[in-house]
C-alpha cells in the first residue's frame, strides 16, 4: 500500500499541472506603451466644442431643446436633413459644449454631419 501513495499522488497533481498552477511569469521591468490619448477617439468636425448660442446663430431655433440633468440635445431641421446635436458641460460650473453630433434625412437614413450642418445653413 505504502507505494501506491507515490503514484496516487502524482495521478492527482496532473490536473494542477495542466492549468499551470504554481506558474511564475517574471516581468521583463519594461511597460506596455501608452495608448492613444482619450482625445484620440473624440469626432472631429466644425461644430464640435460649440455652445447653445452658436448653434442656434447658425441654425436659427431648435426645433427641440431637450434638457435632461447632464446633457442637453438640440434638434435642427429644414426638410432635407435632421441633425441633433448633444451638449455636455466640459467641468462643473462651465457652459455645456457640443460632444456629439447625429445626423440623417427626414426618412431616418444617415448622412454626414457636415453636410447636414451646411445644407441647415442654407436658407
Amino acid at each position: 500500500m505504502t507505494s501506491l501513495r507515490p503514484a496516487l499522488a502524482a495521478l492527482l497533481s496532473l490536473p494542477l499541472a495542466a492549468c499551470g498552477a504554481g506558474t511564475v511569469v517574471p516581468r521583463t521591468g519594461t511597460p506596455a506603451p501608452a495608448g492613444p490619448p482619450a482625445s484620440a477617439f473624440a469626432k472631429q468636425g466644425p461644430l464640435m466644442g460649440s455652445d447653445a448660442g452658436a448653434l442656434t446663430r447658425m441654425f436659427g431655433t431648435p426645433r427641440l431643446d431637450i434638457r435632461e440633468t447632464t446633457v442637453r440635445k438640440l434638434q435642427f431641421a429644414n426638410g432635407r436633413c435632421v441633425l441633433d446635436a448633444y451638449l455636455y458641460s466640459p467641468a462643473r460650473g462651465k457652459e455645456p459644449v457640443v460632444t456629439h453630433v447625429d445626423a440623417r434625412t427626414p426618412t431616418g437614413s444617415d448622412v454626414d454631419p457636415a453636410a447636414c450642418a451646411t445644407a441647415l445653413r442654407v436658407k
